[in-house]
């Protein structure tokens, strides 16, 4: 193992630049790890060798020629196969689309490759995104590296166990309730879910409209910044993008002094696994040691919040795959087919009630977060499960009771998971972090500041099971 594939894109970034290895190398060696890591962990749909290949060739001749794209010049990135790749299939995890090749990128991807970045491969995923464990019955289980054993979360669980394996310095995700935040956490990696509208959505296949976001998933929450402040940005041919300009990139905070972090228990800590719940409150002193203040507040309607979003998503997507349903149902996995046939029986009107209640709720938090940098809570509140132990009945309920991910989505507001400590099962926990709309900046350096203060993050930037990241929590 090359441990160069475990260190930071800046550390990466600074080697090509600085001419100490060329983006071929790179690429090839990123290749290897894939060769060899592979088979254990199923995190790709495509392995993209030789246009991987391709574009490293001709970044490494730009760099001979003294021109840098860009922090991601050269750096080997995986994208989750719902985001389209120019002449390379596109399956969205489906059979549907098992020989789709799209004749554009995706606004991510195109963003991506102009910044410099290799492509490596398109990452597994739940079918159509539409799930929390990336058990897909078409391409096979993604396994969790740290117990291949268990579920990686989803649905973008190949784009978090590919950055956590080392088999890409990075990946972009899609997240409709959770799912770049919940795999991250389980990976022991970084989620980040722009605020609603600041990254564009163009070329990636729908779930809902109204609560998909894409957004970037890394090794660090400085990673993370770097991949967002290349693929952020307005869309003409995405209108729900917006024009505003929303910083990302951010200094390092020496401390959390003056920060204040509200914290609604009776959400964040419902049915939370007594295991996961020491490792967060850990988490939480650690935090006021940096000088954050940690302050009980309430959400009122989360409830109802939540059962709204399961309303939108579920008519959404319904909606979104009828005209595949009648000519390709019976290509869809069980636990779709239970979805399609939940979201089928929701109504106009409460499918219009829904959105009503999420605009009351976005109201009331804004001004219960009045004062408040972030939301604070736990990531996942369930350690990952064990492969196989699905039924379709779970499909919907599963992103609920593994995290408290779906509350940010209902929100639009931007959302960070970083890792923040291990079970006595060695198995990954994430603190989530929740801002207010476009302060996305704000809760990635309160989210790099608690990272940075923590001992034991340098040993996750190894292959999980091989460093002592593990044994350093209890």
């Amino acid at each position: 193992m090359n441990q160069l594939l475990f260190e930071t894109i800046e550390t990466a970034g600074a080697a090509i630049r600085n001419k100490r290895i060329s983006p071929v190398e790179l690429t090839q060696m990123t290749l290897n790890q894939i060769h060899e890591y592979e088979p254990r962990v199923n995190a790709f749909i495509t392995v993209m060798e030789e246009e991987a290949l391709v574009q490293a060739r001709q970044l490494e001749e730009e760099l001979l020629n003294n021109i840098v794209r860009g922090p991601l010049h050269g750096i080997p990135i995986a994208v989750k196969d719902i985001l389209q790749t120019k002449g390379v299939k596109t399956t969205g995890g489906s059979k549907i689309f098992e020989d789709w090749i799209p004749s554009e990128d995706a606004a991510a991807v195109q963003k991506l490759r102009e910044a410099g970045a290799v492509i490596i491969g398109k990452a597994n995923l739940h079918e159509f995104a539409m799930g929390a464990t990336t058990e897909n019955p078409h391409y096979g289980s993604t396994k969790n590296p740290w117990n291949v054993t268990r579920i990686p979360g989803g649905s973008s669980g190949g784009s978090a166990v590919a950055t956590a394996t080392g088999m890409a310095f990075g990946a972009v995700g899609t997240d409709t309730a959770g799912s770049i935040r919940l795999p991250a956490a389980m990976c022991g990696t970084v989620g980040f879910k722009p605020t609603y509208g600041v990254v564009s959505r163009r070329g990636c296949l729908p779930f809902s409209w109204s609560l998909d976001h894409v957004g970037p998933m890394a090794r660090t929450v400085q990673d993370a910044a770097i991949m967002l402040e290349v693929i952020r940005g307005h869309d003409v041919k995405d209108p729900a993008t917006v024009k505003r300009n929303v910083p990302v990139r951010f200094d390092s905070l020496g401390d959390l002094k003056g920060v204040r972090l509200g914290f609604y228990e009776p959400y964040m800590f419902s049915r939370i696994d007594a295991d996961v719940k020491w490792v967060i409150e850990q988490a939480f002193r650690q935090l006021e040691s940096l000088g954050a203040e940690i302050i009980p507040i309430d959400l009122p309607g989360i409830d109802e919040a939540l059962n709204a979003l399961k309303a939108i998503a579920q008519s959404e997507v319904v909606s979104v795959h009828e005209p595949l349903l009648k000519k390709y149902g019976h290509l869809y996995g069980d636990d779709l087919k239970y979805r399609f046939e939940f979201g089928s029986d929701i109504s106009a009107t409460i499918y219009l009630r829904a959105q009503r209640r999420r605009e009351q709720f976005v109201r009331e938090t804004i001004k219960q977060m009045n004062g408040i940098d972030a939301l604070v809570g736990p990531t996942n509140v369930q350690p990952p499960f064990e492969i196989g132990t699905m039924v379709p009945e779970m499909a919907i309920s599963n992103m609920f009771t593994l995290g408290k991910t779906p509350l940010a989505n209902i929100l639009g507001f931007p959302a960070l998971s970083v890792a923040c400590g291990f079970t006595t099962e060695n198995l990954p926990v994430g603190l989530q972090l929740i801002g207010k709309p476009f302060t996305d900046h704000r809760v990635l350096q309160i989210g790099d500041c608690y990272e940075n203060s923590m001992p034991w993050v340098k040993a996750l930037m190894m292959m999980p099971g091989e460093g002592s990241a593990a044994s350093s929590n209890k």
